[in-house]
C-alpha cells in the first residue's frame, strides 16, 4: 500500500518530486516546499504524536466518503498549523503569487499541490483512507477566458471514481482547503 519507491507512484505524482529534485514522501517524513516553486524546503519528520493526531483526525471520517473528505480538510489545517510557525508560512496569504512580494512566507500553487499530495500519500501509506485513494494532480488554465493557470492535489473516491480536489492555495493560513469535484474546479476562476 505504501509507495516506497518513486516508480510506484504514477508518472504525474512522481513528476511533482523529480521536477524540483526532491525525494517523494516516505512513511516517516516528507519535504515541505515553499517560497514559490520549492525554492525553499524543510523536512517534516512525523513524530509518533503527529501520526497519532492525524490518525485521530481521519478516524472521525470513517462514516462516509463525504466525512472522510471533511477529515482531510482538518488534516490539511493540521499540516498548515504544524509547519507554519517553523517555516514562516503562518503569515501566508490566499492565492499568493509574485505580486505578494513575500515569497519566503508563502506557497504558490505548485508548492501547495506538492505538499498536499505528499501529506495525502503519507496518510494513504498509513492506511488512513477508507473511501479514497490519492489521484494525479490536476491543472486548469485558459488565458482566452482569463482563467489563470493553477494546479491542485486530488483524491479519487473508490466507489464512484469521482475526482475531488484538495486545494489549499486559494485559502489563507489555517483555513480549510477547497474540496470540490475536479469537474467543478476546472470551471472556477
Amino acid at each position: 500500500m505504501w509507495p516506497a519507491e518513486a516508480a510506484e507512484l504514477s508518472a504525474q505524482q512522481a513528476g511533482l518530486y523529480t521536477t524540483v529534485s526532491i525525494f517523494p514522501p516516505g512513511a516517516a517524513s516528507m519535504t515541505v516546499c515553499y517560497s514559490f516553486g520549492c525554492r525553499r524546503r524543510e523536512m517534516l519528520d512525523f513524530s509518533p504524536a503527529d501520526r497519532s493526531v492525524l490518525t485521530r483526525i481521519m478516524a472521525a471520517g470513517k462514516a462516509s466518503a463525504a466525512a472522510e473528505r471533511a477529515a482531510v480538510q482538518k488534516a490539511v489545517i493540521w499540516f498548515d498549523r504544524r509547519m507554519g510557525p517553523i517555516i514562516g508560512t503562518d503569515k501566508r496569504i490566499a492565492k499568493a503569487d509574485f505580486r505578494a512580494l513575500d515569497d519566503k512566507h508563502n506557497y504558490d500553487c505548485w508548492d501547495t499541490t506538492r505538499n498536499t499530495t505528499s501529506l495525502l500519500l503519507v496518510m494513504q501509506g498509513w492506511g488512513l483512507f477508507k473511501y479514497h485513494v490519492v489521484g494525479d494532480p490536476h491543472y486548469r488554465g485558459n488565458v482566452l477566458v482569463l482563467q489563470t493557470p493553477h494546479n491542485t492535489a486530488v483524491l479519487v473516491e473508490r466507489a464512484t471514481k469521482v475526482e475531488w480536489v484538495v486545494d489549499m492555495w486559494p485559502r489563507g493560513y489555517a483555513v480549510a482547503p477547497d474540496v470540490m469535484t475536479v469537474e467543478k474546479w476546472v470551471t472556477e476562476y
